[in-house]
């Protein structure tokens, strides 16, 4: 998938700007409202298969599939991504890795100890480098180290192009301690996150100079100081190759070498059947496809009952057989080539059935959560009232079991913005906005003036003027005057549209949309099809008063992302993929858990395009004001790891109908879903996902932070796409990242994330679902969960799988 990347030119543009911190948001710490006591809580266990290492054999290769190349190795880059981030993670030094907690703790193969010894008058921390830590070319692990990368992230230097300087800029100096294993850091200003720095670190090589670090760290890295080295990357190949670093000071690697290999999500069925790749995140399609392989396993070789031709009834393969058979030459011709078709196609699926029976799902929540997301920026959204009655029509047990359930895995609503169930102080802070309840959801559109007549009144006049001036000041927009034209050809209800039987043009001359009656959109071809994916109008078909596509906001500009908002935007472009469903009754019978032994739920089946949306118990229509319609456009991705997240996306419009609120469906290419929607604000609502961080105070700030207005007039967003925010909240993340008692630095997250709860901008839904295929022979890999991987510890507990390759043939 493809990930969003900023131009170098803007990130150095906008480097003083505070751009992104790393491990973009949702963290430890915090939720509750005022309570003084901490909420316990217990997050799924990662599932890796763990095994001593005595149990694991040394030798062999594994290929670990991600979602694409690289586009830079230097992790503090604005198009840094998930494969930078994982790649690294083998290669250099991280001093503070999560553990299966979500909390930052201490690597002991980096560091002795690391510590805060000064608080008064500035803050010093002192770490003490483990002395046998080595860069792959032999020179120790030292104080010049820390220094370049505190001067190329600092944001003093704009030679420098980082998107990434949060909390080096308040170091004041770094100075040798005793020796060059020891680091002193003096802060200029507090701050609690400071365990958050110096990860990764890069050798002063790289960051010692612009030119290192602006293009010599994008293709390679010389010099590393990992349990692996970097051999090769092969663009050609779409792989990147990683051997046993022999400098190493650690565990030894067990494997002799580790392959990312690039393969599109859409691909990775058919490359765990060729076994192209051992690890590879997958969608609950894949997922319960190696289900039915395995149980398929056990059956004692019985034709299988799913995949090509399994829906065919005796029926239609007595009539298949009679037409290849029979004295009509030209059908028994095109009878026989659908039946030769078929057989390969069984054939095909059966041989990857049976491959796929040496994988199993590891399974786990993944460190990320899916929120619905309020554009408050402009139009009724930028009510609060409005905002807050939406959240207050959500079922979020019900979202959450839809996607959870089925999957076997515990299905909780999230009830923080700044944690994740499991991580220390996680509370849920939901009860600032209230619990879901249809009649005081009501009761806030009501006061924000949506009423059940509205849409019949006539427009308020809130312009002074003759019409003659309203008549000039037209004319001098002759040029939107046309466009206004245009743009009420689209406003044609779907109705008018419907009798008329005509195809409508939409602004500007493009994108033009066939309208088809709901059969013949169930049978249209796959081009009718892709063009039905533009556009689905919730408890409103073939009614009037939807509302025209808009264009995206020409008032907002969005700062420079971190690295980890670049992984960000990859997991908005796949947060459905790993629970999407099938939708054949075949597939769907054995899910995830059949796995496991478990019985679980099959997801909600959701009707196909073009077929009219259920007519559930509702206000009597949408409501309305000033002669408008409360319709909200719903912007969602469109591809075909997305099913389940339009499957909830229809969900929430359902939810909304019953309190008259019309939803517009907008489904949008995966590709422009982040960059031109999210980002640039041209949404109501809007499904994504943020991951996890251990340090909310630093991480979470930019997410919620306030937009401030530009010179140019333009909206300054940080990665608050919801363009919601408060100077009160603004200052409660300013007092938390520069408060070192941590208790006391958590009652502030606390009360931050109430606030957010209030604001009612981003509205937490549920834990996203970790699905990881794996060799099954693999030990100590799979669904992590919080934690980083130890990838020294990563291997076969089969020696024969272990062995060379000519080993492996005897």
């Amino acid at each position: 998938m493809s990930h969003v990347g900023v131009p170098r030119g803007t990130v150095r543009k906008r480097r003083s700007l505070a751009l992104l911190t790393a491990g973009v948001l949702t963290i430890p710490a915090l939720a509750g409202c005022s309570s003084d006591s901490e909420e316990t809580s217990r997050g799924v266990p990662q599932d890796i298969a763990p095994a001593a290492r005595d149990r694991v054999a040394d030798g062999s290769t594994v290929n670990w599939a991600v979602d694409a190349m690289p586009t830079t190795l230097n992790a503090f880059q604005a198009d840094a991504d998930s494969a930078t981030t994982r790649i690294t993670g083998a290669l250099l030094p991280t001093l503070f890795p999560m553990d299966a907690t979500g909390q930052p703790k201490l690597n002991p193969d980096y560091l002795e100890s690391a510590k805060i010894i000064e608080r008064e008058p500035k803050q010093v921390v002192l770490y003490k480098l483990n002395q046998q830590a080595v860069w792959s070319d032999g020179r120790e692990i030292g104080a010049p180290d820390f220094v370049a990368q505190w001067r190329a992230l600092s944001g003093k230097d704009s030679a420098f192009w980082t998107a990434r300087n949060s909390g080096y800029e308040r170091i004041q100096k770094i100075e040798r301690g005793a020796d060059d294993l020891q680091v002193r850091v003096t802060f200029a200003k507090p701050y609690a996150d400071w365990r958050s720095l110096f990860s990764p670190l890069y050798p002063k090589e790289v960051t010692g100079s612009p030119d290192t670090f602006n293009d010599g760290a994008r293709t390679t890295l010389k010099n590393t100081a990992g349990p692996f080295q970097l051999k090769s990357v092969s663009k050609a190949k779409g792989t990147v190759t990683l051997t046993r670093n022999p400098r190493w000071w650690g565990d030894k690697a067990k494997l002799d070498t580790l392959v990312f290999r690039a393969v599109a999500p859409k691909d990775r069925t058919k490359a765990l059947a060729d076994g192209t790749v051992h690890v590879t995140d997958v969608d609950s399609t894949t997922a319960n496809r190696i289900a039915l392989a395995l149980r398929d396993g056990n059956n004692g070789g019985q034709p299988l009952t799913h995949g090509p031709g399994a829906d065919l009834t005796p029926a239609a393969a007595l009539r298949s057989w009679a037409l290849a058979n029979g004295s009509d030459e030209e059908q028994a011709e095109i009878a026989q080539a659908s039946r030769e078709k078929t057989r390969k196609a069984v054939a095909a699926y059966g041989a990857e059935q049976k491959a796929l029976r040496s994988y199993a799902v590891r399974k786990s929540l993944e460190p990320a959560y899916t929120q619905l997301a309020l554009n408050g920026e402009s139009g009724p959204l930028a009510d609060d009232r409005v905002r807050r009655a939406v959240a207050r029509a959500l079922d979020r047990q019900e979202l959450a079991e839809t996607v959870l359930k089925p999957l076997g895995l515990p299905a909780k609503p999230l009830g923080s913005h700044l944690a994740l169930a499991g991580q220390p102080g996680y509370k849920d802070g939901s009860g600032a906005l209230g619990d879901q309840n249809t009649e005081e959801a009501q009761a806030l559109l009501a006061d924000a003036g949506w009423t059940r007549g509205g849409a019949a009144e006539k427009p308020k006049d809130t312009k002074a003027g003759s019409e003659a001036e309203k008549k000039e000041d037209e004319e001098k927009k002759g040029t939107d005057k046309a466009e206004d034209k245009d743009e009420k050809k689209t406003d044609k209800t779907e109705a008018d549209a419907d009798a008329d039987k005509k195809t409508e043009e939409k602004a500007g001359g493009a994108d033009k949309e066939e309208k088809k009656s709901d059969q013949a959109a169930i049978g249209s071809d796959d081009s009718a099809a892709s063009r039905a994916e533009g556009l689905y109008i919730v408890g409103q078909d073939n009614k009037p008063g939807a509302r025209p596509v808009q264009a995206p906001a020409a008032s907002s500009a969005v700062l420079a992302p971190s690295h980890t908002a670049a992984v960000q935007s990859l997991t908005l472009l796949r947060q459905a993929s790993a629970v999407s469903g099938d939708t054949s009754a075949a597939d769907t019978a054995a899910k995830v858990t059949a796995q496991d032994k478990q019985s679980g739920g099959a997801p909600g089946a959701y009707a196909p395009m073009g077929t009219a949306a259920p007519a559930p118990a509702s206000v009597n229509g949408p409501l309305g004001k000033d002669g408008k319609t409360l319709t909200l456009r719903f912007v969602l991705p469109s591809g075909p790891g997305s099913q389940s997240l339009r499957g909830v996306g229809e969900r929430i419009a359902t939810m909304l109908e019953k309190i008259g609120i019309g939803t517009e469906i907008t489904k949008v290419p995966d590709e422009s879903y982040f960059k031109d929607h999210i980002a640039s604000g041209d949404y109501d609502l809007a499904l994504y996902s943020w991951p996890a961080t251990a340090y909310p105070a630093t991480d979470g700030r930019p997410i919620y932070a306030k937009p401030e207005p530009a010179t140019d007039g333009s909206l300054l967003v940080e990665q608050n796409y919801t363009r919601v925010g408060t100077d009160h909240i603004d200052q409660l993340f300013d007092q938390a990242v520069a408060e070192l008692d941590e208790k006391a630095a958590r009652e502030l997250m606390k009360q931050a994330d109430a606030r957010i709860w209030a604001a009612a901008g981003s509205i937490p839904l549920f834990q996203r679902p970790q699905l990881v295929a794996v060799d099954k022979k693999l030990a100590n890999v799979g669904a992590f969960g919080f934690a980083a991987p130890r990838y020294q510890d990563i291997g076969f507990t089969d020696r024969q799988a272990a062995g060379s390759p000519a080993d492996r043939k005897k």
